[in-house]
């Protein structure tokens, strides 16, 4: 914890990459053999390992590994199924590559309420199921928060909803000892920089459905080298599709794929480090006067590597204030409530591209008072005690 008064560690700074992953990187370097097909006769890749791998971590049976998060959402929507005017329920709370890559599909989007501890309004997502042309879900477990997700699966059942899982923010999460990312037809994790697996940009889509990850692979770009996977079905599935499905050239490279091998192996004691700093701020929070972390599930086994809180019945005169009182002293909150997007945050009133926009009261009110903040792991306990101390400080004097 520095001995300063204002806070001078980097939320944006993450823990270097592993030497096992450096030394691995360079020996790809070396060779030259980036590209996941560019293999000798019989080797098998570091793209094709690191697939085996998270497919086995997760426990399914198939997975493939794409060039972003956004590219997997939108390559497992197509492979489900969907065609352009097709309906796609999506949160409102979510971040902006979740109704981008249902846009991208050709997809309609259309939005589901939220509710106080930031998780779909599963009342609401009721109600919008039940209409006779929707048929699809785009569930986003957005900043890690997991809703009752027995009640979410009656839903989908009853109405025959293909879900398909935003998992960005939840790997290695659960609930009720399952796996997020287990639930739907298809689920799709992110290893951007700020991500539990960092290889700067790449997607993992997983799923048990043989169909879908056929398409899914040539989809992404395979050519006619779909053998060379080895987290796919057999090869006799792939006959019907190879002429059928485009090639939209979303594949992972080998490079990234050798970055994120070895932090996969410690990936679960990553999760309980994020979750002890998590849990040092939540404490400290719901003991500031005016501010409020929701209660969690029980049953959700969450991985707190961000963390939000509401400035409850505050305007956003005073939000902007308190904001830039605990700038001044070196802590970096976003704010969900900004009229305009801003850096990696916006909210759905700033996604004009897809229409027009319902107004869904409880999303803006919800977003209106919630800040959020990243939990890096370059964070000491001591450093989240002393960054609880300056809100605490902030709040004192600026929330009503």
């Amino acid at each position: 914890m520095s001995s300063n008064k204002r806070f001078t560690k980097d939320f944006t700074l993450q823990e270097p990459i592993c030497d096992e992953g450096i030394e691995k990187a360079l020996e790809i370097l070396k060779s030259g053999k980036l590209h996941r097909y560019n293999v000798d006769p019989g080797e098998q890749g570091e793209t094709a390992l690191l697939e085996e791998e998270f497919a086995a971590y997760m426990g399914k049976k198939y997975c493939l590994a794409c060039a972003s998060c956004g590219s997997a959402m939108y390559l497992a929507l197509k492979s489900a199924g969907v065609r352009p005017g097709d309906k796609v329920l999506c949160n409102a709370y979510t971040l902006a590559p979740v109704p981008g890559a249902i846009e991208n599909a050709g997809a309609a989007i259309e939005l589901v309420d939220i509710i106080d501890d930031y998780t779909i309004d599963l009342t609401d997502l009721e109600t919008k199921a039940a209409a006779p042309d929707t048929k699809y879900f785009m569930l986003s477990h957005m900043r890690g928060h997991i809703t009752n997700m027995d009640r979410l699966m009656e839903i989908c059942h009853a109405h025959g909803l293909v879900l398909i899982e935003d998992c960005a923010h939840t790997m290695g999460a659960f609930w009720d000892k399952k796996k997020s990312g287990s639930f739907g037809k298809a689920a799709c994790f992110s290893t951007q920089t700020y991500k539990h697996m960092n290889s700067g940009e790449g997607g993992l889509l997983v799923t048990d459905d043989p169909d879908l990850i056929a398409q899914s692979i040539i989809y992404s770009g395979s050519y006619m080298l779909y053998e060379r996977h080895t987290a796919r079905p057999d090869m006799d599935v792939f006959e019907s599709l190879k002429t059928q499905v485009p090639n939209y050239s979303c594949r992972m490279d080998n490079l990234r794929a050798a970055l994120l091998r070895p932090q996969l192996k410690r990936l679960d004691i990553q999760c309980d480090r994020w979750n002890k700093r998590y849990l040092t701020l939540e404490q400290g929070l719901n003991k500031i006067k005016g501010i409020t972390c929701p209660p969690r599930n029980p049953k959700e086994n969450y991985v707190g590597s961000s963390i939000q809180f509401s400035l409850v019945n505050q305007d956003e005169e005073t939000i902007q204030t308190f904001l830039g009182g605990c700038l001044d002293q070196g802590v970096e909150l976003k704010w969900f409530g900004n009229k305009e997007p801003v850096g990696f945050t916006s909210a759905y009133s700033s996604w004009k591209y897809f229409g027009e926009l319902p107004y869904l009261h409880n999303t803006r009110r919800i977003l209106a008072v919630m800040c959020d903040m990243r939990i890096p792991l370059t964070f000491t306990l001591d450093d989240c005690k002393f960054i609880i101390k300056i809100i605490a400080d902030v709040a004192k004097t600026v929330l009503k």
